[in-house]
């Protein structure tokens, strides 16, 4: 039996940060009935320390394959309308998305505003599950403007919506955004990878092409502690007090 005035789960959690240090995003780690054997401890001890890990951001617990190594941080700059799949490419990730709704539908009263458009009629819908390297980062649900919508491949699986865009002759150039912060939803913690008391910050953008129209109203809710979130503030001449 220990006497060491140290918590044994502490000590499990010191052996985990050694093996993370050593490690690579994506591997994987060992699992609570191994930190079990190898401690000489009970599974709730293994679980607990395994949590102090999770809880700073190191580590990711897939349920039913097991504990990896968490990918680290990708940076992003808020209300930037440069593409999911551009941001990952110029980090060196590869970006891969998996659709989770794509409807035509009526649209919702903020995104008729949002995107300038007469009473009636429907929007495309398209919401995606953002991964980067195999991780979950975000969950985007996309409304777009008809102009674009109906002239897109009738493909699910589009890589990038600006890329699309582009072919199509509108170019991506604004970018109106708002931002707030909170737990996330029971369906977000599945497709995210987050415990339940796991934080998204949601992103609403209205992103416009080069001669001001929207082209879609987006809101993105990313898996906050997988990010570091950038934000460029100006100051006008004409706020400077005299």
């Amino acid at each position: 039996m220990s006497t060491s005035p140290t918590p044994r789960y502490e000590e499990i959690a010191r052996y985990l940060r050694t093996l993370v240090a050593d490690a690579k995003p994506g591997d994987r780690l060992p699992s609570d009935a191994e930190l079990c054997e190898r401690f000489s401890v009970s599974r709730m001890t293994a679980r607990h320390a395994v949590e102090v890990l999770a809880n700073e951001n190191l580590i990711v617990r897939r349920r039913g394959k097991g504990t990896f190594v968490a990918s680290r941080r990708v940076p992003r700059l808020l209300g930037s309308p440069l593409s999911f799949t551009e941001s990952m490419r110029r980090r060196g990730l590869t970006a891969t998305s998996r659709v989770l709704v794509r409807a035509f539908e009526p649209p919702a009263a903020e995104d008729v505003d949002a995107l300038g458009l007469a009473p009636g009629g429907t929007v495309l819908v398209l919401e995606r599950l953002r991964l980067a390297d195999g991780t979950p980062m975000a969950i985007e649900r996309a409304v777009l403007h008809p102009a674009v919508a109906t002239r897109l491949p009738d493909d699910a699986h589009i890589p990038s919506l600006h890329e699309a865009f582009e072919h199509l002759g509108h170019l991506p150039s604004r970018a109106l955004a708002t931002v707030s912060a909170r737990t996330v939803t029971t369906r977000e913690a599945r497709y995210l990878e987050l415990p339940r008391n796991g934080v998204v910050l949601c992103e609403r953008r209205i992103i416009e092409n080069q001669h001001g129209l929207p082209l879609e109203h987006t809101e993105t809710r990313y898996a906050a502690a997988r990010y570091e979130f950038d934000a460029v503030l100006h100051r006008e001449a004409t706020d400077v007090l005299e």
